[in-house]
């Protein structure tokens, strides 16, 4: 019954079945995508910019050659 209405549904016509295929496609690539910063960022943490940042912002005192 489910296999049924899966054919009839995509599988039927070309045109449903390239449109899955394309639908499929994006979900798996922002899927895939996610996934793998998600895991940089685990395998990195405290080594990227985002986790070191405070530490340099707040040493810096405006001790620079700001034009105020």
């Amino acid at each position: 019954m489910f296999l049924r209405t899966v054919y009839n549904t995509i599988f039927r016509r070309s045109s449903a079945f390239a449109l899955s295929i394309l639908v499929g496609a994006v979900f798996f690539e922002r899927a895939f995508d996610q996934g793998g910063t998600a895991l940089f960022e685990s395998m990195n943490k405290g080594k990227l910019w985002k986790d070191i940042k405070d530490d340099f912002e707040k040493n810096d005192n405006g001790g620079g050659d700001d034009d105020e």
